[in-house]
């Protein structure tokens, strides 16, 4: 990867990519490989694939701790610490430090982040799954917020762009509301999943069970840095040496740094979009340098925002003008509004009897799936919510560590140890959550961080709709578990704030009047269309799908669109 020097005079590109995530990648891949010279901004440092992965090959024995948390960790990271993956110090170092990166909240909002080249692509949960006409169409057909300007037929082409490029692993099922994919080998469900599977075929005409459909490569090999089949660690989030789960460390950027036209450009905190107001266009970014907090500036023909939904609409509202007082592109007003995440941390968990001779082999890094069935039509309308929710989870059994008592000795207890423990099966629900023009986020110009730029302050919450829709999340898994056999069903409900899905969207979204949205159909700003949003702010509706891919596909297709419309000479 080309890293450009940051010396102190203007330099010119044909595009600006500011991002290196999930959209940021694909941004800076599809753009580079069209012959474009793209500039690529990341404010955090720099991550080589393999080389900066520090621990990808420790063992918890390995660790001080043992792999445990430790309390100078938990005072570093504690909003990174409330979704439960910073609980090691195997995966501590992919996410910010809160101290460093502070953030206000009038009502609890989770937001966890990583700052560094190829940003939460190295932590994601690869769970890949496209929106349907049903997502597309909801808002429309129930007169919620405003219309999505697509529809299935406009992105689905580039949903199997995508897939064919990052690889992912999972079943077809013919479901129009989850469409089918380009896909590789599924991972193997284990014997409980497959009992509760065989119950929900047996028990309901509407449901069905299938293994994540997971970006993970299950066979052969894909683009990228050697990029090869799975080896069942879980180890995820540390960094994957062999590149089987997609990311843009080993996957886009390498790409695009293999045609030459990609300048990547670390510790670069962009926080405007520079604009002419005499030709009604973008000119480019105005960058802090995050070690050096010298300012520079780089001037471009086309500029793609992949910063996630936070930090893009961050930038956009630092972006002010005489022609755009409010934030650049923020005539509607709607510019930080409608902020949406998934709800969960709501299901059931119950005990398997019958398998005590079975065990797995390897950690698999994926889980089940449930696709929708509520609000689909006719008997699977629910009376007291709108929209729907799918099941994620997966079985397992509990180990060594489930005997180690602070008494415990002696022959038993060493034998209590070779032996697995029971075999629990859990359901946990993931929920769309509707986008109200109240929920939002916006900048406090009273507290500043450390390079002298406005904060992020949230004000969302969940409401009626998604409150009474986690009831029945609640309730189906205990139905679908006892009526499958399982045993001491209990129900699971944890404490849940937005943002904890880690899937933040709505800040800038796509529409077809440019009085009630801030992007158009190819995510372009209405007002200023050589500005791309193409990252979680340019979501319309959530879906209670994982949005990455859609993410993705809306990337590719708007580069695509933005090389033509260049060739043009519309932009």
């Amino acid at each position: 990867m080309t890293i450009d020097s940051a010396q102190d005079h203007l330099e010119t590109y044909d595009a600006i990519v500011v991002g290196t995530g999930i959209s940021g990648g694909w941004a800076a891949k599809e753009l580079c490989e069209k012959g474009l010279k793209t500039l690529v901004l990341e404010r955090g440092g720099m991550v080589r694939h393999r080389e900066d992965y520090p621990t990808m090959y420790k063992d918890p024995w390995d660790f001080k701790h043992g792999d445990v948390i430790t309390q100078e960790t938990l005072a570093k990271q504690p909003k990174q610490s409330r979704t439960g993956y910073v609980t090691k110090e195997s995966r501590k170092h992919f996410f910010v430090n809160d101290q460093e990166h502070p953030y206000q909240e009038v009502k609890r909002f989770d937001w966890i982040r990583g700052y560094q080249v190829g940003g939460r692509s190295l932590t994601w949960g690869r769970q890949s799954y496209r929106l349907s006409d049903l997502d597309f169409e909801a808002n429309a057909k129930e007169g919620i917020a405003v219309d999505w300007p697509i529809r299935y037929r406009d992105i689905a082409p580039w949903y199997d762009h995508v897939e064919q490029f990052i690889g992912v692993s999972g079943e077809n099922l013919g479901l129009p509301h989850l469409p089918d994919g380009k896909f590789l080998r599924p991972m193997e469900l284990n014997c409980v999943e497959k009992q509760l599977k065989s119950s929900l075929e047996n028990n309901y005409e509407d449901r069905l069970l299938t293994i994540g459909r997971a970006a993970h490569i299950t066979e052969g090999t894909k683009p990228g840095l050697g990029r090869t089949s799975c080896q069942y660690r879980d180890r995820c989030m540390r960094g994957c040496p062999f590149g089987a789960y997609f990311s843009s460390n080993s996957a886009t950027l390498p790409t695009a740094t293999a045609t030459g036209n990609m300048t990547l450009r670390p510790h670069s905190i962009v926080y405007e979009v520079l604009y002419d107001e005499t030709t009604q266009r973008a000119t480019g970014v105005r960058l802090i340098d995050a070690l050096t907090k010298k300012t520079y500036e780089y001037k471009a023909r086309v500029i793609f925002l992949c910063a996630s939904a936070i930090a893009s609409t961050s930038i956009l509202l630092q972006s002010t003008s005489n022609r755009f007082p409010r934030g650049m592109g923020n005539d509607s007003g709607e510019l930080g509004h409608n902020l949406m995440d998934h709800h969960f941390k709501v299901g059931a968990l119950g005990r398997a009897e019958g398998y005590e001779d079975t065990y797995y082999k390897g950690r698999r890094p994926n889980g089940i799936y449930v696709p929708r069935f509520r609000n689909l039509g006719g008997t699977t309308d629910h009376p007291d919510f709108i929209r729907g929710y799918g099941y994620q989870g997966g079985a397992g059994r509990g180990g060594w560590a489930d005997n180690v008592k602070e008494l415990a000795y002696g022959k038993d207890f060493k034998e209590a140890l070779l032996q697995p423990g029971v075999w629990y099966m859990g359901l946990s629900g993931f929920g769309e959550m509707l986008p109200y023009h109240e929920n939002k986020m916006t900048l406090d110009t009273n507290r500043l961080d450390a390079w002298g730029l406005p904060t992020v302050s949230f004000d969302a919450e969940i409401k009626e709709n998604e409150h009474n829709m986690r009831k029945d999340m609640i309730s189906q898994a205990v139905e679908m578990l006892e009526g499958a056999g399982f045993k001491e069903v209990q129900e699971s409900r944890e404490a849940y704030a937005p943002g904890l899905g880690i899937h933040e969207m709505g800040t800038a979204r796509m529409g077809r009047d440019p009085k009630t949205s801030v992007l158009n159909a190819h995510n372009q700003l209405h007002a200023v269309p050589n500005v791309f949003v193409t990252d979680g702010a340019a979501m319309t509706s959530s879906g209670c799908q994982n949005p990455s891919l859609t993410y993705m596909a809306l990337t590719a297709r708007a580069a695509n669109y933005a090389v033509d419309q260049l060739k043009k000479n519309n932009l």
